[in-house]
């Protein structure tokens, strides 16, 4: 079954343009998105999991302070590595 989806135009060229840029339809590219992006019910399972895995394996369990200070550090890095690409576009 076929859907249509209503979006902006502005929001159909750039999908169309990164469908492009990947040598596929804006059908595929749609279907690959919704196929590997996570919900936040697949976050939290695989957040949960994640963490069993470090207390049985390492005997480590993160706290919420440590998770907090190590999210804050990988958007640290994030934003220094998109300043980097940036700086090296221009």
């Amino acid at each position: 079954m076929d859907t249509t989806i209503k979006i902006g135009a502005e929001t159909r060229d750039k999908l169309a343009a990164l469908a492009e840029a990947r040598n596929m339809s804006m059908r595929a590219l749609i279907e690959e998105f919704a196929a590997t992006a996570l919900t936040p019910a697949q976050l939290r399972e695989r957040a949960e999991r994640t963490d069993a895995f470090l207390t049985s394996e390492f005997g480590h369990r993160i706290g919420d302070e440590e998770a907090d200070a190590l999210r804050e550090r990988m958007r640290q890095a994030q934003a220094a590595r998109h300043a980097q690409v940036r700086g090296t576009a221009a």
